[in-house]
């Protein structure tokens, strides 16, 4: 079994530790994942024994890059509509920020319009929000929008120039997954991240939008958290929202 020196010299903290200090077992599950190869510093696999620095080594397991700066918190929060999705606000308006725990201080990942609700992760993991808030990783967001269609369905014409892609002032948009569950509600499905994207691509095909919630984040849906509740991510569900960020993943992670 290969391992590297750990004498006293040797600074940083033992990787079998951080890992099971960031919830992926106990230390002697992590020192499987070490020995069977499936995790990496620097780009290079690890070996027992192996000590890492948390504010500067990137640490990945099974090619999915992981967080490791102790006290690292994340939260999932379905904003209701009126809060606005900054850390502060100069207007003295409630920020989403003051609902979640005020220590450790987070920040929003992305954002949601004032008038938007739904779900919104805040955290001061680094790691996670790059990979989650980077244009090239396009994760999956998941829309429930009412438009203004006086009460008729939205014509299936419609629904395939939204599914196609717009063209908006700042460009074309994607392809989307466009749905109607019902009369004048749309599922929208976008990977993209523009500013009120949803917004303007209803309000260009001529069907404003009169209520739009987020419900999905990548493979994160939890339709039983009430409006301006909040509660901790699991470990499984950090790891399935970075490996859904790095490799296009939707491991479930629903509470249905």
């Amino acid at each position: 079994m290969v391992t590297e020196d750990s004498g006293a010299a040797v600074a940083g903290e033992r990787l079998q530790k951080v890992l099971a200090r960031i919830g992926f077992g106990s230390r002697r599950a992590c020192e499987d994942l070490i020995a069977n190869g499936r995790v990496t510093v620097n780009g290079d696999t690890a070996v027992l024994g192996r000590r890492v620095e948390p504010d500067c080594d990137v640490v990945e397991v099974d090619g999915v890059p992981v967080g490791i700066v102790p006290g690292a918190v994340h939260y999932v929060l379905n904003k209701p509509t009126g809060v606005v999705t900054t850390a502060s606000d100069t207007h003295g308006r409630e920020t989403v920020v003051d609902l979640v725990p005020r220590e450790p201080r987070v920040f929003p990942v992305g954002r949601l319009d004032m008038d938007t609700s739904g779900l919104l992760i805040l955290t001061n993991d680094g790691t996670l929000a790059n990979l989650l808030a980077h244009p090239r990783h396009g994760v999956d967001k998941e829309y429930l929008v009412e438009v203004d269609s006086n009460g008729r369905a939205v014509p299936e014409r419609v629904l395939v120039r939204l599914r196609r892609g717009v063209e908006l002032d700042d460009g074309p948009t994607g392809p989307a997954v466009v749905g109607q569950p019902q009369p004048g509600v749309l599922r929208i499905v976008i990977h993209e991240g523009r500013n009120r994207q949803v917004r303007r691509m209803c309000e260009h095909v001529g069907f404003p939008v009169v209520r739009l919630a987020r419900t999905r984040i990548g493979p994160l849906a939890d339709p039983s958290l009430a409006p301006g509740r909040w509660r901790l991510l699991s470990t499984d569900e950090v790891f399935a929202l970075s490996t859904a960020a790095t490799k296009g993943g939707q491991v479930a992670s629903r509470r249905e």
